[in-house]
């Protein structure tokens, strides 16, 4: 997993360079177009009645439509680089390598970095509306952590609320669903016993989806190694048994899973800010 983080770390970064000179240039461009511009209407202002070669080639390559489009072009072009870049600054948060030394970060960037990777499969689809995203985050400090780590355990979380959304689809039809929206709740907060001397010693993190829920048998079993309840092939079992792993072993924090068949389900994680 390490090498896999290294690998698309460096990707992000081979990304980011080109992209970065592309949005600088555009920007550049950008001004340098509407000093163009300015100075055309300079000439169009003092010279209204153009020669008729001129005048001509005006309606031609009509020419009061390229004025008003050309600056929308721009934007659309500084637009999509924008969004390139915080892809691949998001990416880059998201595989961070771990060292074998916790360091600080801030879990809202490792939450949105996560968010942002799995925001082509939050989109609507032919067969569902998009899934909502609910932030509630509270003033939570920098905690001690490996936040490679708890990025792959956003993921598991996350990706899985969406896996049950996805088969929804099967026993409920597009406009049910619509008249149900789905959504996925994600709350941080200090932890409610953690506070000694005004410091937090706790905080915890709070991921609530509406989705169709589990039993109590599957809820016993849901952080077993190998244990799963997909089909043949879509999935391995090892997903939250490995987010357990992670939250108790590697960060002394706990998780925990709060279930109600037809309503719902919620992982509650507590990490100390202390490592």
């Amino acid at each position: 997993m390490s090498s896999l983080g290294n690998l698309v770390a460096g990707v992000a970064h081979e990304i980011n360079n080109p992209i970065g000179f592309l949005n600088g240039s555009i920007s550049n461009t950008k001004d340098y177009i509407q000093d163009i511009l300015e100075h055309l209407s300079l000439y169009q202002q003092y010279y209204p009645d153009a020669v008729k070669p001129v005048a001509e080639n005006a309606r031609d390559i009509d020419l009061e439509f390229t004025i008003e489009d050309l600056p929308k072009i721009l934007n659309s072009m500084q637009a999509a680089t924008d969004r390139i870049q915080s892809m691949s600054k998001s990416l880059r948060t998201f595989s961070r390598a771990d060292t074998d030394r916790k360091v600080k970060a801030n879990l809202h960037e490792g939450l949105e970095s996560t968010l942002l990777i799995l925001k082509y499969r939050l989109k609507a689809s032919e067969k569902r509306p998009e899934i909502n995203i609910i932030r509630d985050y509270g003033n939570l400090p920098e905690i001690e952590c490996f936040p490679g780590q708890l990025n792959q355990v956003f993921m598991n979380i996350l990706a899985n609320a969406i896996d049950v959304f996805d088969e929804m689809t099967q026993t409920h039809s597009f406009a049910e669903l619509k008249a149900n929206p789905q959504q996925i709740t994600i709350r941080t907060e200090i932890a409610d016993d953690s506070l000694r001397d005004s410091f937090a010693s706790r905080v915890q993190i709070r991921i609530l989806d509406n989705g169709t829920g589990m039993s109590e048998d599957v809820k016993a079993q849901i952080f077993d190694n190998l244990f799963t309840t997909k089909a043949v092939g879509k999935g391995t079992g090892l997903g939250l048994a490995i987010a357990r792993q992670i939250v108790v072993e590697k960060h002394g924090g706990s998780i925990e899973v709060d279930s109600t068949l037809g309503k719902g389900t919620e992982f509650t994680i507590q990490l100390p800010v202390k490592g």
